[in-house]
């Protein structure tokens, strides 16, 4: 079975979702013995913001219409990931960060190291409060997860990993998602959302009988 996952890295709802997929995937490994390749791909929520990105309270606020209706929605989005055991800590994250150089990096890496990466940029993020808009942050999370920064900084210098977040965005326009997660299974099933874990393997059963 294979899993395409289109996500961005700012996105609450895709680390859930992401959570959600890999424990149905931990469950179906242990009831099949079909295995799951999962690829990730490029999406930004927010292809406009600067590089440097912008700060987060202004940018939310101004999305959710006020600060007022900006505090619930972190709190519903921080309850619904300690639900499935992933932590949320806004109190921490000052920037709206563009996320091309995060995705960029995660072109450059094998298949296998994708959702390790894609993890540990999330946490960063959504946990410490790290400005994942940064090249020098980006490179440090690169050399925690063992990764080669320098490697990773020299093919950034030399535009490496651009076409390939390019590709993955007009396919998502091309597919017409509007919304992330995406989550596209054996290039013929599509959900959309952060989906619970037993809907996940619910697909994962219907699916696999008609493999």
């Amino acid at each position: 079975m294979k899993i395409d996952v289109y996500s961005d890295m700012v996105c609450p709802w895709c680390r859930i979702g992401k959570k959600n997929m890999n424990d149905a995937i931990e469950a179906w490994s242990g009831q099949s013995d079909q295995s799951v390749e999962v690829s990730y791909h490029a999406y930004q929520l927010d292809p406009s913001l600067p590089v440097e990105g912008l700060p987060f309270d202004s940018v939310m606020e101004k999305k959710m219409g006020g600060k007022e209706r900006l505090r619930p929605m972190l709190q519903r989005v921080t309850d619904a990931g300690a639900a499935v055991g992933v932590t949320f800590n806004f109190d921490n994250v000052k920037r709206m960060p563009n996320t091309v150089l995060a995705h960029r990096i995660t072109a450059l890496l094998p298949q296998e190291d994708e959702e390790h990466w894609i993890e540990a940029v999330m946490k960063a993020y959504f946990e410490d409060g790290r400005d994942i808009a940064r090249l020098d942050v980006l490179l440090e999370i690169a050399g925690e997860l063992g990764l080669d920064p320098a490697e990773a900084k020299a093919l950034l210098e030399k535009g490496e990993g651009l076409d390939a977040v390019e590709r993955d965005q007009q396919s998502a326009q091309t597919i017409g998602i509007t919304g992330v997660p995406f989550f596209i299974i054996n290039n013929k099933f599509a959900l959309s959302g952060a989906y619970p874990s037993a809907q996940f393997l619910e697909a994962f059963k219907k699916i696999g009988q008609e493999a």
